[in-house]
């Protein structure tokens, strides 16, 4: 195996350890999370880190036969919309029994910081990536992660501010300002 791919299998290597860790997280989280609402996105969240890791031994396999990045892991799509479309769908309908147990903000807060490690990890990885394959898939996989973080985030101020939830993602404004 050439030291570029010994790299890019390190790197692979790491970022299956890191999804798993997501994923584990995220299964055991929707046992902990009170809300109906909490326990979709979770799962969700956790059917996309399956993709993540799908993606990842897909191109392991790739480096280990070939010695080189190949565009397969392409196929291994995840819904962009899935977890936006739960939560909004969710929160319209249950606007007015909102109510955020310390527990579903306990999980948010550790989902939140996951999300943050994974984004930092894979775009220290994108740096210093030198394939253009494997540059395609580390900043495909950075975008999803900043996905996830969004929504957690988005979910958290939902649970902990839902008038201000609201407002931005009905666009309203204040009149006269």
């Amino acid at each position: 195996m050439n030291e570029r791919s010994h790299s890019s299998m390190t790197m692979l290597e790491a970022a299956l350890n890191l999804e798993e860790k997501g994923r584990a997280y995220y299964e055991k989280a929707i046992r902990d999370v009170q809300s109906r609402l909490g326990r979709e996105m979770l799962d969700a969240l956790m059917r996309e880190e399956l993709v993540h890791m799908d993606r990842i031994r897909m191109i392991a396999g790739s480096l280990k036969a070939e010695q080189t990045w190949t565009v397969e892991w392409k196929t291994l799509v995840v819904d962009k919309n899935e977890v936006n479309a739960i939560f909004n769908k969710m929160a319209r309908e249950h606007k007015s029994m909102i109510r955020a147990e310390a527990s579903d903000l306990d999980v948010l807060r550790f989902g939140i910081d996951l999300e943050l490690e994974s984004i930092a990890f894979y775009e220290d990885c994108l740096k210093r990536a030198q394939d253009p394959q494997e540059k395609d898939f580390l900043a495909q996989i950075v975008g999803e992660e900043r996905g996830h973080h969004a929504s957690l985030e988005d979910m958290h101020l939902f649970l902990t501010n839902p008038q201000a939830w609201f407002t931005e993602h009905e666009h309203s404004s204040l009149d006269g300002a």
